[in-house]
């Protein structure tokens, strides 16, 4: 089942045929709402009546964060692009040619950043194992089949690629056996992570199929779920017809002695104003979960500290615990949302600085990266030379993890590839035979 009894529920979902109509709310004209229509050809988009109705300011448009946040923006993409599909819309062009150009401009995007296909997917023997990636030793993800959609789409999403109707680009399988014995032929693994997609897009019976398989393997210490579900449809744990049966499925992998960790995803305080949301995250602690939160940092929509630092006050008062402030990946419209590193380091400092000691088990700026998840801890003169201090939070090689290293300091730099490295000719996990300038992240 999946979202299933919409109208008893009072989901409504809008995608790409309802944006003119949605757009003419924000007193968009004829020419920009054609354009923003483009750019939809191109980046996929869907939001629901929640989102449009509770959280969207209309009178703010286009400035409003939440509609920057699930709305495309004609500036997302290189002009010369926006202007040939707008033209082909104009004109009424076919569907297929419509598409053909729309892949074009998609394949330019970087659609699997990080060595998704190449270097995460693990194998048995030769074959590739569908649905699934392992990058670090101890965590498998595993992308349900079922919950390769979304209560709404975020306009920066590094994962978009999973919603163009691409199957060589989807990550999906419904194979939960497969993933119970790939965990069994690889005890290192302790921690699996279901995502998406979004996985709490499916109902109580089809999440329960991929669950409880998971409870009886014994190496296993916790089972996270990433999700944006307390942000764009809350309702789901507090009266969808199947929100006291989730709830309950959420205390059975508990009492299984599996740590359950819901890894909610919220970009703007917003968010987290309306009561659903403060029962939704009660529900779901209440069951024994624990909720993290992380998103990345977002230029236009939170790329301030006040907007930071009041997310994680109100998340821990929620009783929610500031896990990860993560940097835009290399993907999609990434030149439209990347905040440079510098400016990023003191977006996370000054907003750091502004919260209680309780607030501080939140890690960042990282950058989810071909080698591992590198974190930005400062900007300092070392030897005379001004230099980023970073480090591996997690890492390809688990010998890496935790090493400082340097990279020269560069304003413009928004990505890890952007950067050159001090004091030494490479970067501790580029190979000592490749010349100095980086792997492709």
């Amino acid at each position: 089942m999946i979202l299933s009894e919409a109208s008893r529920r009072g989901f409504r979902a809008y995608t790409a045929k309802h944006l003119d109509d949605l757009l003419r709310r924000g007193g968009l004209g004829d020419d920009e709402r054609l354009r923003i229509r483009a750019v939809a050809t191109v980046l996929p988009f869907r939001t629901n009546a929640y989102v449009v109705d509770r959280l969207i300011d209309w009178a703010a448009v286009p400035d409003d964060p939440i509609y920057r946040l699930v709305f495309p923006q004609e500036d997302m993409l290189p002009e010369a692009d926006v202007t040939r599909l707008a033209g082909l819309l104009r004109a009424g062009a076919g569907n297929a040619e419509i598409q053909a150009a729309a892949n074009r401009v998609r394949m330019r995007l970087n659609p699997h950043p990080a060595g998704q296909l190449d270097l995460n997917v693990p194998r048995v023997g030769t074959e590739p194992v569908p649905g699934m990636q392992h990058k670090y030793p101890e965590t498998v993800l595993f992308f349900p089949k079922q919950g390769q959609t979304c209560h709404a789409y975020c306009t920066y999403c590094f994962r978009w690629a999973q919603f163009i109707g691409e199957p060589d680009l989807k990550f999906a399988s419904d194979d939960v056996d497969a993933l119970v014995r790939y965990l069994k032929d690889h005890p290192e693994v302790t921690s699996v992570l279901l995502t998406g997609g979004d996985p709490m897009i499916m109902g109580e019976p089809v999440l329960r199929r991929y669950l409880e398989p998971l409870l009886g393997i014994e190496q296993l210490e916790s089972i996270r779920i990433g999700t944006k579900s307390l942000a764009y449809w809350p309702q789901r744990f507090v009266s969808d017809p199947d929100s006291d049966d989730t709830l309950r499925l959420f205390a059975s992998v508990v009492d299984a002695g599996k740590n359950l960790a819901f890894m909610a995803h919220f970009s703007h305080p917003r968010e987290l104003e309306l009561p659903v949301v403060e029962a939704a995250v009660a529900g779901i602690t209440a069951t024994g979960a624990v909720v993290r939160t992380q998103a990345p940092l977002i230029r236009s929509i939170n790329d301030d500290p006040g907007t930071w630092s009041s997310m994680w006050r109100r998340q821990l008062t929620m009783g929610m615990i500031p896990y990860y402030m993560f940097v835009e990946r290399d993907t999609g419209p990434q030149d439209y949302f990347a905040v440079p590193l510098a400016r990023a380091y003191e977006i996370f400092r000054d907003a750091y600085a502004g919260v209680s000691g309780l607030c501080r088990t939140v890690r960042g700026p990282s950058m989810s990266a071909t080698p591992g998840k590198v974190c930005l801890d400062g900007v300092a003169e070392v030897a005379g030379q001004k230099v980023f201090v970073l480090h591996l939070i997690q890492a390809r090689d688990p010998e890496l993890v935790g090493r400082p290293f340097f990279a020269r300091y560069d304003p413009k730099a928004v990505w890890l590839t952007d950067l050159s490295p001090a004091f030494a000719d490479r970067f501790p996990f580029e190979p000592a035979a490749v010349a100095p300038r980086r792997l492709s992240a």
